[in-house]
């Protein structure tokens, strides 16, 4: 530890001294819903004024959040989840679904990686980079398609500069260690500009060692590693009325699997039925040892070691003639490769190029209605080779049009949205076709929703809608052994879309010493896709995608009471039910949590006190066991200071306090792969 505070103290000083003599810059804070633009939102509306359920991350409390995955990083919020799979690889998981009807994007744009196929495969997007995370549900979420039916995760980044920096030049610094797994991590990011011209170079880098469990097998959780690397280049031109920028990223990232087992990769399908080594369960095949050194009993485990090169385009241009008022364009091409490395030798490699280009047209207002028409075009060209390329090779193109209009009338605003897409899902030529057939699907999305402000600090909102999702590629062509799941996976090409009826109501006061945001929601699918596990030997499962209505029904929300400048409280809380119309439990439904929250800021003090209870996970589908409860304690304190013109402040920030034993349900290694033990973050964090 003793070394590590050196590290940090030298990069910290090294990282102060190059911004000695940079211009200033307001210091990082908080900032409030009302107060933050929804860069997601077509229209550009504030948080506060937006109907959909939205919520924003950011500031002071996104820095001090950070993880090294981004579903760790959101776990907590309300109705907000995370899929865990050891220190490298999660998913965020809104009101109990998650990849592939949540969809992360970046500012608008689609990520294109292997994350919605796997919970092993980690979301692209460095936490470190990024400025802050809008999570959104309903109508804004609606027009980036079926991928968003569950919601849609937008990161807010810097990457492409869209004004000029004031004086010439700005920029971040920032170094933290942790004591639970040995994490070092550092982050810079400059922006400089000259005449019409603005250039942002960013990097950051993070190292993690297998984080602490408590009360387990092994003091470590072996494979829980994370080593990264990300560096962006963007360059943007200026005009008076718009800009038009390019950026370029790259991320190398290695990461462990834990859990991961070779002992059933001889398993294999009978009809419904799973034969694992010979013809009975009870067999090994002859001349295979199944095990194959594979159990890491010694302590080894698979790698991914991941490649990801970015090219992001983004443009908006301001009344460029009478009747429009602005016109952005969004754009997106990703080279993503991962390799899945085991004893040495590449075992898997799973790789995806594809594009997305978005356009949005604001028109003036007209009797009185603001809105957005646009149009979306994305291709995707998917393919794992190797000992578990479960998935077939397959080529989806997207095309998509939409709509957004909103009016005030009064206390009331009113919005409408709607979304009609074209996808193709294609097997490439050498497969036949006959058994895995060209798919072609046309889900359409509508909503209305209302927001009633019947006094100055109160508002009601209802969303109606209806959304449609195409099937994806693992749930059409699927066809072998996922180790990372311990299944066997049978897509089905003849699934129809799935159609959802969502009704969300909400209720909020924005102003005063008490402001809270309640929702309710329902979700009643017809044709939900969902893996139906048809058999089991042992610890491994027989799956195939199937369709069955379901309901998901919630509840979530926070309320926070103001007690004096600057000390307030605040309790949350979320809750979701998810089953079958027929009977029975969906798989891997969080479980319920409860917290509160003290915030004190005093000067140049500031601090938080976090308890959350997240109960017991009984109400479970078949094959599936009971997840008991725990607590879990946080805090965080920090400090800001001046030196000289540069705007610093250090932080500490603990998470998991009491060092409790903590299973995730969610997450489809629940059982073997614990959350992290106790840990502290020292960090220190500079702007110019």
């Amino acid at each position: 530890m003793r070394s590590k505070i050196m590290l940090f103290s030298a990069a910290a000083a090294a990282a102060l001294a190059t911004t000695a003599h940079a211009a200033p810059q307001s210091g990082p804070g908080v900032a409030q819903v009302e107060d933050v633009i929804v860069t997601a939102d077509p229209l550009g509306r504030s948080g506060d004024t937006v109907i959909s359920n939205v919520a924003i991350l950011t500031g002071d409390e996104f820095v001090h959040r950070r993880e090294a995955t981004l579903g760790d990083t959101l776990n907590g919020m309300p109705g907000v989840s995370s899929d865990t799979f050891g220190g490298g690889a999660s998913r965020p998981v809104i009101r109990g679904q998650t990849a592939p009807r949540v969809k992360v994007l970046t500012d608008g744009s689609a990520l294109m990686d292997a994350s919605e196929v796997s919970p092993d495969h980690a979301v692209g997007g460095e936490p470190l980079l990024l400025q802050g995370v809008e999570i959104l549900r309903g109508s804004s979420a609606l027009l980036y398609g079926g991928g968003a039916i569950g919601g849609a995760v937008n990161l807010i980044d810097k990457k492409i500069p869209t004004v000029a920096p004031a004086n010439g030049g700005e920029g971040v610094a920032e170094v933290r260690i942790g004591s639970a797994d040995n994490e070092e991590a550092g982050v810079v990011g400059l922006t400089a500009g000259a005449g019409a011209f603005a250039i942002r170079i960013e990097a950051a880098g993070r190292r993690t060692d297998d984080y602490e469990v408590p009360d387990w097998d092994e003091d470590v959780l072996d494979g829980s590693f994370n080593r990264s690397s990300t560096a962006t280049l963007g360059l943007s031109w200026l005009g008076s009325r718009g800009y038009l920028g390019a950026a370029y990223t790259e991320q190398r990232s290695e990461y462990g699997l834990p859990g991961h087992s070779h002992k059933y990769e001889s398993c294999h399908p009978h009809g419904s039925s799973l034969h694992c080594g010979g013809h009975d369960h009870d067999e090994e095949e002859e001349g295979h040892d199944h095990d194959h050194d594979h159990d890491h009993e010694h302590g080894h485990v698979p790698t991914v070691e991941l490649l990801s090169r970015r090219l992001d385009l983004r443009g908006e241009l301001h009344d460029p003639f009478a009747g429009v008022e602005r016109i952005r364009f969004r754009g997106g091409y990703t080279d993503y490769a991962h390799d899945e490395i085991d004893d040495g030798v590449v075992s898997t490699t799973f790789s995806n190029q594809g594009y997305d280009a978005r356009l949005e047209i604001q028109h003036a207002p007209i009797a009185g209605f603001r809105g957005v028409i646009g149009g979306q075009i994305a291709r995707s060209d998917f393919a794992a080779e190797g000992l578990e390329s479960f998935i077939l090779p397959s080529e989806t193109e997207t095309n998509a049009l939409f709509l957004l209009e909103t009016r005030d009338i009064g206390a009331w605003s009113l919005e409408g949205a709607l979304r009609q897409e074209w996808q193709t899902t294609r097997v490439p030529n050498g497969t036949p076709a006959s058994r895995y057939p060209e798919r072609e699907h046309r889900p359409f999305s509508a909503s209305v929703g209302a927001n009633w402000r019947f006094s100055p600090d109160y508002a009601l909102s209802l969303t109606v809608a209806r959304s449609q999702r195409a099937p994806n590629i693992q749930e059409l062509y699927a066809r072998g052994v996922h180790l990372a799941t311990s299944t066997y996976e049978m897509g089905s090409a003849d699934l129809d879309e799935e159609t959802v009826v969502s009704v969300d109501l909400g209720l909020k006061k924005t102003r005063g010493d008490t402001t809270f945001a309640i929702s309710a929601y329902r979700y009643a699918y017809d044709g939900y896709i969902y893996a139906d596990t048809l058999d089991q030997f042992e610890d491994f499962r027989l799956i195939q995608y199937t369709q069955a209505d379901a309901t998901f029904t919630g509840l979530e929300g926070e309320a926070t009471h103001r007690f004096a400048p600057g000390l307030s409280a605040t309790v949350f809380g979320d809750y979701v039910r998810a089953e079958l119309d027929e009977g029975g439990d969906l798989p891997r439904i969080p479980a319920g949590r409860l917290g509160a929250r003290a915030d004190l800021v005093q000067g140049p003090w500031s601090g938080s006190l976090e308890y959350v209870r997240v109960f017991e996970q009984d109400r479970i589908a078949d094959y599936e066991t009971s997840t008991p409860g725990y607590d879990m304690v946080n805090a965080t304190l920090a400090h800001d200071f001046d030196l000289g013109p540069t705007q610093a402040q250090v932080y500490v920030r603990g998470t998991n306090l009491l060092d409790e034993l903590a299973l995730n349900h969610a997450s489809f290694i629940g059982d073997l792969a614990p959350l992290r033990g106790r840990n502290l973050v020292l960090g220190l964090r500079a702007r110019f």
